[in-house]
């Protein structure tokens, strides 16, 4: 079931405790197509968005509207117009995984736990390159328009990773969300906070789960983040890049289980 609130599409599947899915960068709710089913058959309700920006979700034409603090509230209102009578576990996959930080940093007692996929918390993940595009967003959003799809999908083809573990579905589906993604969503990463010096205030249970292959972020900053969490624990993927929940979503959603049962009952509910 899709659905539509101030701009941000959504779907949701199942019912139960609340468990709320937000993908990364240039992608999209899509991400979540595999585990949504898994989780609800496992007596969860889900919620899968696609961020501003992304997918079905309202792309204005304003770079203001994608600050990353800009983003945060917008996803902030959105889990409040939910109504939730629980406090939900929050699901970040890269991007997704900042806001779910945010949240537990802002709003700690509206949240029960964390999973955190291959999450990205500070610029010092990136490449010196990867950096310098993104101190000028203008031209890195002007580049991301430019991309042809062929390439994007040439580039997916040729990742041993994903051309071993992702079907050619997923990777044509993976092509299409970064080609209808706006190019204002560059402005995004360059507006984010490094959270390293925050990560000690952070008491909701949280589970860190990484590909030891990921070649997007840097792999190193993982274990450091499992350190600076007080409540954390680890958990890396022989094998896999950085996106295991669309190649290994089987893997994933056991994981999430096995992490959700060890959850006390009455943690964050106050």
């Amino acid at each position: 079931m899709q659905e539509s609130k101030n701009g941000i599409n959504y779907t949701v599947q199942g019912d139960g405790d609340p468990v709320i899915l937000i993908h990364g960068m240039a992608a999209s709710l899509y991400d979540w197509e595999a585990l949504m089913p898994a989780l609800a058959a496992s007596g969860y309700r889900a919620y899968a968005l696609d961020l501003p920006g992304h997918g079905e979700s309202a792309k204005p034409d304003d770079p203001g509207y994608y600050n990353a603090k800009s983003v945060y509230n917008q996803v902030n209102a959105w889990i409040a117009s939910l109504g939730l009578t629980q406090p939900p576990i929050l699901v970040g996959h890269s991007l997704g995984g900042y806001f779910a930080l945010k949240f537990s940093l802002l709003r700690p007692q509206e949240l029960r736990a964390l999973v955190l996929i291959d999450p990205f918390y500070t610029l010092q993940q990136i490449s010196p390159i990867l950096r310098m595009f993104n101190r000028r967003p203008e031209l890195s959003s002007k580049v991301l328009g430019l991309v042809p799809e062929w390439l994007v999908n040439f580039v997916m083809g040729m990742d041993p990773i994903s051309k071993n573990r992702y079907t050619e579905t997923a990777r044509r589906h993976i092509a299409d969300d970064y080609m209808r993604a706006s190019p204002c969503i560059m402005y995004t990463p360059a507006s984010i906070v490094d959270l390293t010096p925050q990560l000690w205030k952070i008491v909701t249970p949280t589970l860190v789960i990484w590909g030891q292959r990921d070649l997007t972020l840097a792999r190193s900053s993982y274990p450091r983040l499992v350190e600076k969490i007080p409540k954390a624990s680890g958990h890396p993927l022989p094998g896999c890049g950085h996106q295991p929940h669309i190649g290994r979503p089987k893997l994933i959603h056991k994981l999430l289980l096995e992490f959700f049962e060890r959850l006390p009952i009455d943690d964050n509910l106050g």
